[in-house]
C-alpha cells in the first residue's frame, strides 16, 4: 500500500507539473506566433508568381466551394493547379465545369498510381512539375481561403525573407463532441509541439500543415525533392524537416479567421481519417512505442482524477481539484486563441478518451492489414518503414542534410 500511494503521489505531482508546463508553453506560444489576421505587411509592386497546387480524391462534397473560394484570391499572380488523383465520384465533373469558368485554374488527371508512390505525395508531384511558379503553395482540397489570405501570406514571408511558411487553420466542426476531440488535438499541437521554436535554425522543432504550405521553390530544389518522400505517411511535417534540412528559413503563423478546413462531420468519419497517420506519428510504425506513448499521456493527462476517491487523504484531493482548475483554465486559453468553442475546454477528458482509442484504433489496423489502407490502396507496413523519413526526435544539425 505504501509504494500505491507513493506511486499515486508521483504521478499527481508529475500531473501538476505537465499542466504547470503547459501553461507557459502557452505563453511561449501566444508570443511567437502571429495571428496572420492582424497583420498588415504590404506586397511588392511585382509580386512573384505563386502555383497553388490542390491533390483531390473523391473530393466532391467540399470541392467546388472550397477551390471557389481559392480562385477568388485578391492576390494578381497566381496559377491554379488542381490534381484529380484517381477520383471515382463527381470531383473529376466539378473541377472540369470550374475551369471552363476560369482560365487560371489547370486540371491534371491521375489514372493510375505509380508503384513506389503514396497517392497523395505522388499527386502533389505531377502538380509540382506543371507548376512555373517562383514560390508554391501545397494545399489540402477540403480548405477554404478568405480573398486575402495568399496576399497576407506572401506579403509576410516576402517581408520576413522566410522561405516557407505553415499556417495553422481553424476548424469547423457540426457538434460540441467534435469540437472537444479537436481542441485536444490542437491542444497537444500547440503546446508540445514546439512552435515557439520553429523559427531557431538549430531546433529540431518542424510543424507541419497539410491545410497550407507555403514556400519557394528555390528552398526545395537544395533538397532531394518530393520523390525522397514518396512512400512518408505524415509527409507535410516530413516535407518541412527536410527544407529546414535544408537551411530553410521557417515560420508558423496562425491562419484563424483567414483559413477554415471542414472537420469530420462524427467521430466515426474521424476514426476513418486517423487510421493513416496515427501509427506513424504515434509510434513510428512500432506498436510497443505506440502502446508506451500512448499510456504515458493518456495516464499523465487522466490521473489527477484517481485522487478523487475516498480513500486518499483530503489533500491529495486537494492537489487534484488543483490539477484539474488548471487544465481547464489551459484548455480555455487555447481554445479561445484557436477560436474553438470554449464550452469544450471543460470537456477535455472525453478528447483524451477518444483520441486514445482512434489512435490505438489506428495502430490495432495496420497490424491486422499488414500495412495502410487508404483511397482504396494498401501499402505495406515493411515499404512504409523502410522509405519512413518523418522523425519526432530530429535535430537540425549540419550532417543531416539532405542536398
Amino acid at each position: 500500500m505504501t509504494y500505491l500511494r507513493f506511486g499515486i503521489h508521483l504521478l499527481l505531482i508529475l500531473a501538476l507539473n505537465y499542466w504547470i508546463l503547459s501553461f507557459f508553453f502557452y505563453r511561449k506560444l501566444k508570443r511567437a506566433v502571429p495571428h496572420l489576421e492582424k497583420l498588415e505587411l504590404p506586397l511588392p509592386p511585382k509580386p512573384p508568381l505563386v502555383s497553388v497546387i490542390m491533390p483531390a480524391c473523391n473530393e466532391a462534397d467540399h470541392l467546388e466551394l472550397a477551390v471557389l473560394s481559392r480562385l477568388k484570391s485578391d492576390y494578381p499572380n497566381a496559377e491554379f493547379i488542381l490534381v484529380d488523383d484517381r477520383s471515382t465520384d463527381a470531383t473529376l465533373q466539378i473541377v472540369n465545369r470550374l475551369a471552363a469558368q476560369f482560365p487560371n485554374l489547370r486540371i491534371i488527371r491521375i489514372s493510375e498510381l505509380p508503384d513506389g508512390w503514396l497517392g497523395k505525395v505522388h499527386a502533389l508531384q505531377k502538380g509540382l512539375e506543371a507548376a512555373n511558379g517562383e514560390w508554391i503553395l501545397f494545399t489540402d482540397a477540403d480548405v477554404y481561403f478568405s480573398p486575402d489570405l495568399l496576399s497576407r501570406s506572401m506579403a509576410y514571408c516576402l517581408s520576413r525573407d522566410k522561405d516557407h511558411l505553415a499556417l495553422l487553420p481553424q476548424f469547423l466542426t457540426s457538434s460540441l463532441l467534435l469540437d472537444t476531440v479537436i481542441s485536444h488535438f490542437m491542444r497537444l499541437l500547440c503546446l508540445m509541439g514546439r512552435l515557439s521554436k520553429v523559427e531557431e535554425p538549430r531546433s529540431g522543432a518542424a510543424v507541419g500543415a497539410g491545410a497550407f504550405s507555403l514556400f519557394r521553390r528555390s528552398a526545395l530544389e537544395r533538397t532531394s525533392g518530393l520523390e525522397w518522400l514518396r512512400l512518408e505517411v505524415i509527409d507535410d511535417i516530413a516535407l518541412r524537416q527536410m527544407l529546414k534540412y535544408n537551411g530553410a528559413r521557417q515560420a508558423v503563423a496562425s491562419g484563424i479567421g483567414l483559413l477554415k478546413v471542414q472537420f469530420y462531420p462524427s467521430l466515426k468519419a474521424m476514426a476513418r481519417g486517423m487510421e493513416k497517420n496515427a501509427f506513424a506519428a504515434a509510434g513510428e510504425f512500432k506498436p510497443f512505442r505506440l502502446i508506451a506513448n500512448v499510456a504515458a499521456l493518456f495516464i499523465l493527462e487522466m490521473s489527477p482524477f484517481i485522487a478523487f476517491l475516498p480513500c486518499w487523504h483530503p489533500l491529495m484531493r486537494l492537489a487534484g481539484a488543483a490539477t484539474l482548475l488548471i487544465s481547464i483554465i489551459v484548455s480555455i486559453l487555447v481554445n479561445k486563441w484557436m477560436r474553438q468553442t470554449v464550452y469544450s475546454a471543460f470537456l477535455w477528458p472525453l478528447g483524451t478518451i477518444f483520441m486514445t482509442l482512434f489512435t490505438l484504433r489506428s495502430g490495432f489496423l495496420a497490424l491486422r492489414r499488414g500495412g495502410i489502407i487508404w483511397r482504396g490502396t494498401l501499402y505495406p507496413l515493411a515499404l512504409l518503414r523502410a522509405h519512413r523519413r518523418f522523425s519526432p526526435r530530429w535535430r537540425a544539425e549540419p550532417n543531416n542534410r539532405h542536398s
